[in-house]
């Protein structure tokens, strides 16, 4: 495995991405919402400092669970199936080149596409948040909230790549990110507090069910970051705190990179296997 490949690979397919207006278009509405959130969050009512981090930081968690993971998995759902499609993959195959060269360098490539357009969302909004509260900002709280983000982000990655490895034609894979992006939306708090009203879940069967969501599993560990306890999300969060205390953020955390690996090795596997390109 040659790591001058997979960076050649990784610097075509940044190329790409960020040529796709697609991209630059969830780019451009997650920077300027970032921005304005960060504003109206600190300039309302007067309240500033960690109070008004607070208040940002809860816009920007909820800014990231919408536009993130479908960023993610709509570039991750074009890229192999997009290749494919065009019969360049089978070109790309004819080289020199071996399948998990590809495959890493594709990755790599749209992550740090990915973590380009978080930093510059979040550097703008730290900007905001500086000037408005300094004084009392935990600038590891954010740094924290950008990693986990950025987390999130491959984690969707992982999922769209998987999907356009089992899909020949672009517009599919894209068609069926768009629907797990909805599906993983939906089954949020409310689908999972109308889940638990409708069948009456137990409450350990709830935490266990938003385990499933890695959206959830990112919104808790930004709330832990923030306030260190999960009050918020009812029973659900005070029995995990209660169950696992301590080694709940190290729970959470080894279920987001389940979610990264998982489909990742999933999606390498079949292209692996393909031969029909």
């Amino acid at each position: 495995m040659s790591l001058q490949i997979i960076l050649i690979i990784a610097q075509k397919e940044l190329r790409d991405a960020l040529r796709n207006r697609w991209f630059l278009l969830y780019t451009i509405a997650f920077v300027a919402l970032s921005l304005a959130f960060s504003y109206l969050a600190l300039a309302g009512a007067g309240i500033v400092g960690f109070a008004g981090f607070g208040r940002t930081a809860a816009s920007l968690i909820n800014l990231v669970l919408l536009i993130i993971p479908l960023m993610a998995l709509t570039v991750g759902a074009q890229s192999l199936a997009g290749e494919q499609e065009k019969s360049t993959l089978s070109y790309l195959l004819a080289q020199p080149v071996s399948r998990v060269e590809i495959f890493l360098g594709k990755y790599l490539g749209l992550a740090l596409s990915l973590l380009a357009s978080l930093t510059l969302g979040f550097g703008i909004s730290g900007v905001v948040i500086a000037l408005g509260g300094a004084g009392a900002v935990d600038p590891l709280a954010y740094v924290l909230l950008v990693g986990l983000a950025f987390l999130l982000s491959l984690t969707m990655l992982s999922v769209g790549l998987l999907v356009s490895a089992f899909t020949r034609k672009a517009s599919v894979a894209v068609g069926i990110g768009l629907f797990l992006w909805l599906l993983f939306v939906f089954f949020g708090d409310l689908g999972m507090m109308g889940t638990a009203m409708a069948l009456r879940v137990p409450i350990a069967n709830l935490f266990l069910l938003s385990l499933s969501n890695p959206l959830q599993v990112f919104k808790m560990m930004a709330i832990l970051d923030i306030q260190s306890t999960l009050d918020i999300l009812g029973p659900a969060g005070l029995y995990a705190m209660r169950k696992y205390g301590d080694g709940l953020y190290s729970l959470l955390l080894g279920v987001l990179l389940l979610w990264i690996l998982l489909p990742g090795l999933l999606a390498y596997a079949r292209l692996a296997a393909k031969n029909d390109f």
